[in-house]
């Protein structure tokens, strides 16, 4: 077999309801549509279908357009406007004109237009690829393991997982990142004969020859977005996994560890998370604290962009002001961020 069955949406479901009448939370908030929608990308009408294993699979062409309308409607700039398409694409140093084809829904784009798209709006890296079942599983959960199984989760070698957990991610072009977790596939998920998928193989099962995945496999060149989708189906990939960088593929996995230890009583109990989370942490505390009066402001002015990005709000006391006359800055809860 080429990957493993996939969870069932039902069992992953009840499990998060239990879990979250553990901790004293109510299902219905946790669980709600517009919830997993914001999560996942995918329209509030369809989730209670593809929770059901009953809605019917979207065009890839059609998904891309649908999710990029639903970043640009859920995630709005602080004044609560849509981020223009030059906004966007500027941010990856391409034209906004660029992006006119993926708005209108005539086209998709590139492979790097669509990992700065989704870095700009700060969602997972395969927010505009995955297909909704996928999508509903990553808002619902993720899968527990060790180091050895973080690596084949992620498609990072151990050596690189410590170095992005002593806040030091290798920073490779996304071209060889691409070609690197492509042969992490076929070097992990071979045949049941234990030989690697032929490029054949692979691009037949979404109607394309085994030439057009030469060049990737050679590392010559990115795949186009349909084939980078259809080879994540192959194996079975959540959409995002050749194009997350170090830190987002491996705090993916770490987060779905943690929401499956089920309590904050366990979260002590697992070193990666710590370790992750305190250089997370002491590095921002430490180089926030050389910052200007100036530079405090542009920091918060930056964490304002940020926070409306991802559908959050940005909340400030009333009262005393902060660093150059900002309040704290708080996270959608009223903490820390």
């Amino acid at each position: 077999m080429r990957a493993a069955a996939r969870p069932d949406l039902t069992a992953l479901r009840d499990r998060v309801d239990r879990l979250a009448r553990q901790r004293g939370q109510d299902p219905a908030d946790v669980l709600s549509v517009e919830r997993l929608s914001h999560l996942s990308g995918v329209d509030p009408e369809l989730i209670p279908r593809v929770l059901a294993g009953e809605a019917p699979e979207v065009p890839l062409t059609r998904r891309v357009h649908r999710r990029f309308l639903r970043l640009r409607e859920t995630r709005r700039d602080k004044h609560g406007r849509e981020w223009s398409l030059a906004a966007v694409a500027d941010d990856f140093g391409a034209p906004g004109a660029s992006l006119g084809p993926l708005n209108a829904g005539t086209g998709l784009p590139g492979l790097g237009h669509a990992a700065g798209i989704q870095r700009f709006f700060g969602v997972f890296a395969g927010f505009l690829l995955a297909d909704n079942k996928s999508a509903v599983e990553r808002a619902l959960a993720g899968a527990p393991g060790d180091l050895d199984r973080l690596s084949f989760l992620t498609g990072i070698t151990p050596e690189a997982i410590r170095l992005t957990l002593d806040g030091r991610p290798a920073r490779l072009p996304l071209r060889q990142q691409v070609r690197e977790r492509f042969e992490h596939l076929r070097r992990t998920r071979p045949r049941e004969d234990g030989r690697p998928y032929s490029l054949t193989a692979i691009a037949r099962s979404f109607d394309a020859s085994g030439q057009s995945l030469t060049r990737l496999a050679q590392g010559e060149g990115l795949p186009s977005l349909a084939a980078a989708a259809g080879i994540q189906r192959f194996y079975g990939v959540e959409g995002g996994f050749l194009l997350a960088d170090d830190t987002e593929a491996l705090a993916a996995a770490l987060a779905g560890i943690e929401h499956e230890l089920g309590s904050a009583a366990h979260e002590a109990e697992n070193p990666m998370l710590a370790v992750l989370r305190a250089h997370d942490v002491r590095s921002i505390v430490t180089r926030a604290g050389l910052l200007s009066p100036a530079g405090w402001k542009s920091l918060a002015d930056h964490l304002d962009d940020l926070l409306a990005r991802e559908g959050r709000l940005d909340v400030r006391p009333t009262g005393d002001p902060g660093p150059a006359g900002r309040g704290p800055v708080r996270g959608p809860e009223g903490g820390a961020p």
